[in-house]
């Protein structure tokens, strides 16, 4: 099978590469519609200047087991029903964490067409507790 690939690609090297491009600029493209992705760092400085607060969507038991300090939760899929209770955030950058990055990027989206200014965690809480960041319970 893996032969059949080399051999399509070698044969249509336009085309495999047209791919890759394109793949390319999609994925470029949907990352840039979720909110900027920040590092650990880039978080507490927001966080620290006033500038940002932490929104964890992740169920509410993955949110006791630990989370960031002073980190809001609206689970994910309680967001549309409960996202009123960010108006009081909206001069501020809304820093979105999940587990591991997957929901975060449809969460700025949906915060962006209502008006917020979005951020996401790269990597989710798990980057925060790989990088030995703490969490409180």
């Amino acid at each position: 099978m893996f032969a059949n690939l080399i051999e399509f690609v070698s044969n249509h090297y336009v085309l495999s590469s047209l791919f890759v491009v394109l793949l390319a600029l999609l994925l470029l493209n949907e990352t840039r519609k979720g909110g900027k992705s920040l590092s650990s760092r880039e978080l507490t400085a927001l966080v620290n200047g006033g500038q940002g607060v932490v929104l964890d969507v992740r169920g509410k038991k993955e949110f006791d087991a630990g989370h960031i300090v002073d980190a809001l939760n609206i689970p994910y899929d309680k967001l549309t029903s409960r996202i009123a209770e960010l108006d009081k955030h909206k001069t501020r950058t809304i820093i979105v964490v999940d587990a591991m990055g997957q929901h975060s990027g449809t969460v700025c989206r949906e915060l962006k067409k209502a008006g917020f200014d979005t951020g996401r965690l790269a990597g989710g809480i798990s980057s925060w507790r790989s990088d030995n960041l703490p969490v409180v319970k």
